[in-house]
């Protein structure tokens, strides 16, 4: 999928990675896939183990990504809005997004996620994908304040 994609869950640091991204993606002149996974719970070998219930969350989690990626447009003060697609899987965040970003000009992520490890200066998802990305990664750093 060419052009550039963004990981969201939710979080402030998503947040602006979409922020980042749509600014980006306007200035390129490129496509924008705003992507968000339904975290599944991993089995016993490390494969997402589908639940009863899983799709009406990965739906969910779907709306929400258009509701934030809809303000995030209507807050956007470029010339000329990008093209943006929203999607949702469920699985494993780190794999779906390298999946996803497979043939993409750009993958764009938070510093942290909506993950519980706060101390940490990047979260698993971003430190993974830049580590097995096939194209180029934008960490968008929290605000300082």
């Amino acid at each position: 999928m060419p052009g550039i994609i963004v990981g969201v869950d939710g979080s402030g640091h998503s947040r602006r990675a979409l922020e980042w991204a749509v600014s980006e993606a306007a200035t390129r002149q490129v496509p924008l896939t705003v992507l968000t996974v339904h975290r599944e719970v991993a089995g016993y070998l490390g494969e997402p183990v589908q639940y009863l219930g899983d799709a009406d969350l990965t739906e969910q989690a779907r709306k929400e990504a258009q509701k934030e990626t809809d303000d995030v447009l209507d807050a956007f003060a470029g010339p000329q809005k990008p093209s943006v697609t929203v999607r949702a899987v469920g699985g494993l965040p780190a794999d779906e997004l390298l999946a996803a970003a497979e043939d993409a000009d750009l993958l764009v992520v938070g510093a942290r996620g909506a993950g519980g490890f706060k101390r940490l200066l990047l979260g698993s998802v971003s430190t993974h994908v830049t580590h097995h990305a096939h194209c180029p990664v934008v960490i968008v750093p929290a605000d300082k304040a």
